[in-house]
């Protein structure tokens, strides 16, 4: 038996590990459809069609995908620094599957928790997790050998590391009046009112941050097709360069998973609790289509544009959040 962090229960270890297969199960299900979705919705947005040749309406596109980067060579530049090479794809892969655990789809019922983990430092886990993605980036940028890779892992440090003391700040003022850092903690304390009124421009700020995180337009600078070729992956190919693409799609799952969990109430929501679930994916994918809304409609800025909004414009109005935050906490 194994105690899960500050639950007050023990679960078996047959339930943990089948917790995670439903997870992981689920959460691998639903990538393959949002690429499809994505690239359908932007065909609508931008007034043309989307795949629509793989089998009926196009959705066996990913199949295809896949068929066609599994088939792909494996191609590795001389002058490359083979083992980092190999190493940068799996680590944006092995922080996105940890991030996971700890997404809250439920509260406990019936003796099991409807999450992978719930531990008393949710918070730092994730960004602790996260990080791990940064080197990843890094290395593979940097171990190419290519001039376009080397400018696009210097774009993603510079970026990445911005705009997460942007979306720290953003949640601190969540974790000041819920008094947590537990994730099912901050959700079960928002049953009276969800942080997102509250805490509208923290919410604003961490999706402009999130945005950012997972190098989606109007910030995606690291890969810059139109100047850096495709930046860091530039010189990889096959599944490798297919990868960093699914991590793409798991990192906005996670980030949208954490804004529904930390702003619009996790799973709460009307009818019974086995429900709870639903409502929570329902929150995770409708912020996902405000993603790829988002990537439709707005132009990639300038590099210092860029970094003008997260250190100018993002970073002193976390700053004030968090402060005025403090004052209401504690003075009510």
């Amino acid at each position: 038996m194994l105690p899960l962090a500050d639950t007050q229960f023990v679960e078996a270890t047959w339930i943990m590990v089948a917790k995670s297969i439903v997870i992981f199960a689920v959460i691998f299900g639903i990538l393959p459809v949002l690429t499809v979705v994505e690239r359908k919705l932007i065909g609508r947005f931008q007034h043309r069609y989307g795949p629509n040749r793989v089998g009926p309406f196009g959705i066996l596109q990913p199949l295809a995908d896949v068929g066609k980067l599994i088939s792909k060579e494996s191609f590795r530049p001389e002058n490359a620094v083979s083992t980092l090479f190999i190493l940068g794809p799996l680590l944006p892969v092995l922080s996105g599957v940890l991030a996971l655990a700890i997404i809250p789809w439920g509260d406990v019922q019936m003796g099991v928790g409807f999450y992978g983990i719930d531990v008393p430092i949710g918070i730092l886990y994730f960004f602790a997790v996260g990080s791990i993605a940064f080197y990843g980036l890094l290395l593979g940028g940097w171990s190419s050998g290519s001039k376009y890779s080397l400018l696009g892992a210097m774009r993603s440090a510079a970026q990445l590391i911005s705009y997460e003391v942007s979306m720290g700040l953003a949640l601190l003022g969540v974790i000041m009046m819920s008094g947590t850092l537990s994730l099912v903690s901050i959700v079960n304390s928002q049953g009276s009112i969800w942080f997102v009124i509250p805490q509208f421009v923290g919410f604003g700020i961490f999706l402009l941050a999130g945005f950012a995180e997972t190098n989606r337009t109007p910030f995606d600078m690291p890969e810059a097709d139109a100047e850096l070729v495709q930046g860091f992956m530039t010189e990889y190919g096959g599944m490798r360069f297919g990868s960093f693409l699914l991590v793409e799609y798991m990192e906005i799952l996670v980030v949208s998973a954490i804004a529904a969990a930390m702003f619009l109430g996790g799973w709460m929501g009307p009818g019974p609790s086995f429900l709870d679930p639903i409502w929570m994916l329902l929150k995770t994918l409708a912020l996902v289509m405000l993603f790829i809304w988002v990537r439709a409609t707005l132009p990639r800025l300038r590099y210092d544009q860029l970094m003008t909004l997260g250190w100018k414009v993002l970073l002193p109005l976390a700053t004030l959040n968090v402060l005025v935050t403090a004052v209401l906490v504690a003075t009510t």
